[in-house]
């Protein structure tokens, strides 16, 4: 039997098991003392209100990820911040932007049981009472072999074993905040009935990877415009590669003609997303966007840095 199975999942893991079902939870504080003191009191228990549930079936991997935004941080946990923490910037490119929206707190709740997230939320929310409201709630589920709703595999370039850690754990270059990790939220919508009127060439085309099998292709040339792949991928001046670890998930109702993706990434260094969406939505060369927003349009966008378990836990006392 694995450690899973025995004792709940460590708090904060910002690596948790890919799971069927989750919730994406943003909320807003409202701006008086007794707001920020119900809030403080309960990410310092986060950890014992994530155990109680988890508890009931072990085996479903029930997870709580937490992130707080940079206008609250001070309010909650202290007067310094994360060294990159800032609020999300909107990105304005010449077809698409990137829109910045309101957010105080992330929930991420995982589980491989959507009865198990539903509790977990449904008292994360009586306990927050009328302290916080509601700015985004998104319930996403695993499609098939982990594919978005676009028919792709979501995920394939996210690191692993010991490139896992130091892509998204924050270290001695801001050891106050050492463990903690940078989270970027982008709720998309996608218009199926224009991406399908696409042939599998031309959508492999976009996002540089074959459908069936997620191999990686090689854009067509240097001067065209670039596959969702190439511009995903940063390469800082030194020529070091810097990953993120992306949990997205696909959301929708048919009935309502709502199809779309969240994409969450986690990320040592706030800078490496944020350069990843210039890329995409600026273009390199500017002009030249992703082609994916061509069939994906976000609804939303906001930044965290989600604690470590031992900052968060301080906060109780």
């Amino acid at each position: 039997m694995s450690d899973a199975r025995r004792v709940p999942l460590e708090p904060q893991r910002v690596d948790a098991p890919l799971t069927r079902s989750a919730v994406f939870l943003v909320l807003t504080v409202r701006d008086t003392p007794e707001a920020v003191a119900t809030v403080r009191s309960v990410l310092g228990d986060l950890a014992d209100v994530t155990k109680n549930v988890a508890f009931r079936d072990l085996a479903a991997s029930l997870s709580c990820t937490v992130g707080v935004g940079a206008a609250l941080w001070p309010k909650v946990i202290g007067p310094d911040l994360p060294r990159e923490l800032h609020e999300f910037r909107t990105i304005q490119g010449a077809a698409h932007t990137a829109v910045s929206t309101p957010g105080d707190l992330l929930f991420h709740i995982r589980a491989d049981r959507r009865d198990l997230c539903f509790e977990l939320e449904r008292q994360l929310v009586d306990l927050l009472g009328d302290a916080v409201s509601v700015a985004d709630e998104t319930e996403g589920f695993r499609y098939f072999d982990a594919r978005d709703l676009l028919g792709f595999v979501d995920g394939t370039a996210n690191p692993v074993g010991a490139a896992l850690p130091e892509a998204t754990l924050v270290g001695h270059e801001d050891p106050a905040f050492a463990g903690g990790s940078y989270v970027v939220v982008q709720k998309y919508v996608h218009p199926l009935d224009a991406w399908r009127a696409l042939t599998a060439e031309q959508q492999e085309a976009v996002m540089g990877r074959t459908k069936p099998d997620s191999i990686e292709l090689d854009d067509a040339a240097p001067a065209d415009q670039k596959s969702h792949k190439t511009l995903a991928t940063i390469v800082d001046d030194a020529g070091v590669e810097h990953d993120i670890l992306r949990d997205n998930m696909p959301f929708g109702a048919p009935a309502h003609g709502e199809f779309g993706t969240y994409f969450i990434g986690y990320a040592r260094r706030l800078w490496v997303i944020e350069r990843m969406l210039e890329r995409m939505f600026i273009g390199d060369p500017p002009g030249l966007h992703d082609r994916l927003l061509d069939f994906s349009t976000p609804l939303t966008g906001a930044a965290f840095f989600a604690p470590s378990a031992t900052l968060l836990e301080s906060l109780a006392d």
